[in-house]
């Protein structure tokens, strides 16, 4: 019997396995990094260990800290979660070859699915379809789009579309960079790329005396760079005779290489519902919590009973209802989905039932908390939002009200894309593939929700805010209204900046009430620091507002809005050459492809920089030279350092 059990990862599914472990009476292990020393999951534990450094190279991609931990600490198990070590055999050798427990599957399961290329050699053998290889080497026109494809690990990392053979070898070799970074296997490969297919995964668990459990299909298509952004169980595209042939290739995965604990075999289906193997996960998936919902199963608490030698019952339970899933991530979806850091100043989600069991409405899968801070050595995601109902329909609007209703302060989020997604007509009808994105429009989805007005009110209730905070904070005659003056004078003056929109708010407090230029149908009702009511067109508004240093977050009914007040004066200092190229977010220089003096055209890539487990290509805004070049690789840069400048050609 498990008695303490070290979770080999961090943020939402180091609580998640916490969560089961306290359930079943099994002591609880952390392991963290110096940047997650004040995370969560460390506090949440009954004992934690750290593990010097930042960066996963030296932290917990370490396997053998991890191990050694396990030992200082009296735990006699291990659950690698997701990610990391969680696919590594050699890494669960080690954890058997300790004495301790591993919480997954034999490493020769996990080394002959570890590579895409053997695995689905071993499962056309099997009877599972799959999509046959290509050798990047000898691909022609005809095998095009293709998909390049890391042969370790997953999460779309080292993944790439070609739809020109010109794209072909820069794509190869920034996969197999990434892929080395990411897995330590820099082996590609390549396969067809279907355009408009659907991602169907089928969850898997087995146990030690023959028992493989089909527990139910999820539909995890609507992606961003090949990685999930909403996942829901069941798939709205799968009938019973597709999902019999599904679980039944499923099983036969399963078997052919002698699983045992919890696994998700994905496949690709095409339009007329023939489907392909694309690889299997030999551990517990991010979206595991839908089915959870449907079937009413832990399985987590499955993973540690199997890991024990329980037998599993001969058939799982039947699933009802449906669950929806989103991945809530510190992102810019208009900015090329580019990953955010900072401060999380306020994160509150309400309505979060207790229950994480069929039937609970409304579920919160969370690594972060309000005052955590996101950095720039993990993946960007904050939390997984779920919801559960009868129907589909009702799932999704519980789950956009939910996020609509979040107050996130501190960093872009891909909230609003989410909340669209929820409540798009095609999303709603079922029409789910894998092209959502380029056919519905990103700058369509990822719009946010706070229209104009919106965020000349939001303006109008953080500059009354402010000053009903400066007021409530004045030593002397703080009950004046703000800028009261005897004999009527200038107003008072904020600026706002919202992305590209900019905002003055001019205004009086008079005896007769708010005078604001440009607001003639709005009325103040009234103002606090942290919140403004309003009479506009007649109708009644309220406005919560909170501010960190120079940002406003202005939340309420029509929309969250993020305002970052001007200064009355521009330092000169500040201002930057012409044509300069600032970091997006800290990361690292991995590769330069100019030198200065170089000449570029538009599109041409520049550097590559990697942050948060990717990289992001730096590309030429123009025609010119690159007339400075002031970092190299293996430089940490900050955001909004330049990290080039491109003038123009002479």
């Amino acid at each position: 019997m498990i008695q303490n059990l070290l979770v080999a990862n961090r943020g939402e599914i180091a609580r998640r396995v916490f969560r089961s472990c306290r359930d079943a009476g099994i002591g609880t292990v952390a392991v963290f990094s110096d940047a997650d020393a004040d995370s969560p999951h460390a506090r949440e534990a009954d004992v934690a260990v750290r593990l010097p450094g930042n960066a996963p190279g030296e932290t917990y991609l370490r396997g053998e800290l991890i191990v050694k931990a396990a030992a200082d600490a009296g735990a006699d198990a291990i659950h690698p979660g997701y990610g990391f070590l969680s696919e590594n055999a050699g890494f669960a050798r080690a954890v058997l070859d300790a004495g301790l427990t591993w919480i997954g599957p034999p490493p020769a399961a996990i080394e002959t699915m570890g590579s895409k290329v053997e695995s689905k050699r071993l499962m056309a053998a099997a009877g599972v379809p799959v999509l046959s290889e290509l050798d990047p080497s000898s691909v022609t026109e005809a095998d095009l789009p293709l998909l390049v494809k890391a042969s370790a690990g997953g999460g779309g990392r080292g993944m790439r579309v070609v739809r020109s053979l010109g794209e072909l070898a820069e794509a190869v070799e920034s996969a197999r960079a990434e892929a080395g970074s990411a897995f330590g296997d820099p082996t590609v490969f390549c396969e067809r790329y279907l355009e408009t297919g659907r991602h169907i995964e089928v969850q898997v668990l087995a146990d030690a005396h023959g028992t493989v459990w089909a527990v139910g299909e999820r539909e995890c298509s609507i992606q961003r760079r090949h990685q999930k952004v909403v996942e829901e169980a069941p798939s709205p595209f799968v009938d019973d005779a597709m999902r019999a042939e599904l679980f039944d290739a499923a099983r036969k995965a399963a078997q052919a290489i002698d699983y045992v604990g919890a696994g998700t075999v994905e496949f690709l289906a095409a339009p007329d519902g023939r489907f392909y193997f694309l690889e299997m996960n030999t551990r517990l998936q991010v979206e595991h919590p839908v089915t959870e919902n449907v079937t009413g199963l832990d399985l987590v608490a499955l993973q540690l009973s199997v890991a024990e030698g329980v037998r599993l019952p001969a058939e799982p339970p039947a699933a009802h209802g449906h669950s929806i899933e989103v991945r809530l991530y510190a992102e810019d979806p208009s900015a090329g989905w580019q990953p955010q850091s900072g401060t999380l100043h306020a994160f509150e989600v309400s309505g979060v039932d207790r229950e994480f069991t069929q039937g609970a409405g409304l579920r919160l899968d969370s690594g972060v908390e309000s005052g955590s801070v996101i950095g720039v050595h993990y993946d960007p995601m904050l939390a997984k939002v779920i919801t559960w109902a009868p129907t589909r329909a009702e799932a999704a609007r519980r789950l956009a009200g939910a996020l609509a209703g979040a107050k996130i302060h501190g960093v872009v989020t891909n909230r609003d894309l989410l909340v669209r997604i929820l409540r798009h007509e095609a999303f709603l009808a079922g029409e789910t593939d894998t092209a959502f994105f380029d056919r519905h429009g990103l700058d369509t989805l990822a719009a946010p929700l706070a229209t104009v007005d919106t965020e000349r009110w939001s303006a109008l209730a953080a500059a009354l805010a402010d000053a009903a905070g400066n007021r409530a904070s004045a030593i002397t005659l703080g009950r004046l209204p703000s800028g009261w003056r005897n004999v009527r004078s200038a107003g008072q003056r904020k600026v706002f900046a919202k992305g590209d929109n900019r905002y003055e708010v001019v205004y009086s407090l008079t005896r007769d009430g708010l005078r604001a230029e440009g607001y003639d149908d709005v009325a103040l009702v009234s103002a606090t620091p942290d919140q403004v009511v309003f009479d506009i067109a007649g109708v009644r508004r309220t406005f919560e507002v909170s501010r960190h240093g120079s940002v406003s977050s202005v939340d309420s009914p029509l929309g969250s809005v993020t305002l970052t007040a001007e200064p009355r004066f521009a330092d000169p200092d500040s201002a930057l050459a012409a044509g300069s190229l600032l970091a997006p977010m800290p990361g690292t220089v991995v590769r330069l492809a100019v030198s200065e003096g170089d000449s570029v055209r538009t599109g041409d890539p520049l550097l590559w920089l990697e942050a948060m487990k990717m990289e992001h290509r730096i590309s030429a805004p123009a025609d010119g030279v690159v007339a400075e070049l002031p970092v190299e690789v293996g430089q940490q840069v900050e955001v909004g350092a330049v990290l080039a400048v491109v003038g123009e050609t002479e």
